[in-house]
C-alpha cells in the first residue's frame, strides 16, 4: 500500500501545482485587473480561450466569477499547504487534501454540469474539465487514507513518553 499512496502523491503533487498555478496566472484574470497581470499572461489567457473554445472564459457569468473567487481564497491556499504537506510528509496533508478535494470537486462537478447542459462547450473542454474532477475525487479518497507510518509511530512515542 505504501508504494499506491507515495505514487497517489506524486499524482497529487503535480495537480495541486497545476491548480495553484493556473488559478494564480489564468482564472484569477477574470477577477482583478489586467493591468495586474505581463501581456504575456494575457495572452495565453486569449490562446487557451481560443483552441479550447472556453466560453466561460472570454465572457464569465457571475456564478463563474464566484467560483473562481472561491479557487483564490479557499481551493489556491490549501493546493500550497498540500505542496508543503506531501514534501514535508506532514500529517496534517490528509486533513488539507480532504478539505481542498472537496472544494474543488464540488467547483469542477457545477462547471461540467453548466457546460454538458448548456450544449455550447467543446468535447475537448468537457473531458478538459472531467478529467480535473477527478483529480479532485482523488484527491478526496487521499485524504480519507490512514495516515502514513512515519507519523504512526511518532504518534505511538509521543504516547509512550506521556505514559
Amino acid at each position: 500500500m505504501g508504494a499506491l499512496v507515495k505514487l497517489i502523491d506524486g499524482i497529487l503533487f503535480l495537480f495541486f501545482l497545476i491548480t495553484a498555478v493556473a488559478t494564480l496566472t489564468m482564472d484569477a484574470q477574470i477577477c482583478l485587473p489586467l493591468n495586474l497581470f505581463p501581456d504575456s499572461l494575457i495572452e495565453a489567457k486569449s490562446t487557451y480561450i481560443r483552441e479550447y473554445s472556453d466560453y466561460l472564459m472570454d465572457k464569465p457569468p457571475h456564478f463563474y466569477i464566484g467560483l473562481i473567487w472561491l479557487q483564490l481564497l479557499l481551493v489556491t491556499p490549501l493546493c500550497l499547504a498540500n505542496l508543503y504537506g506531501i514534501v514535508a510528509r506532514k500529517g496534517w496533508f490528509n486533513t488539507t487534501s480532504l478539505i481542498c478535494g472537496v472544494s474543488f470537486f464540488t467547483i469542477k462537478v457545477c462547471l461540467v454540469s453548466e457546460l454538458v447542459g448548456s450544449g455550447k462547450a467543446s468535447e475537448k473542454l468537457v473531458w478538459r474539465f472531467i478529467t480535473f474532477t477527478g483529480l479532485g475525487a482523488l484527491a478526496i479518497l487521499r485524504g480519507l487514507l490512514p495516515v502514513s507510518g512515519t507519523v504512526s509511530k511518532e504518534a505511538a512515542l509521543s504516547r509512550k513518553k506521556r505514559a
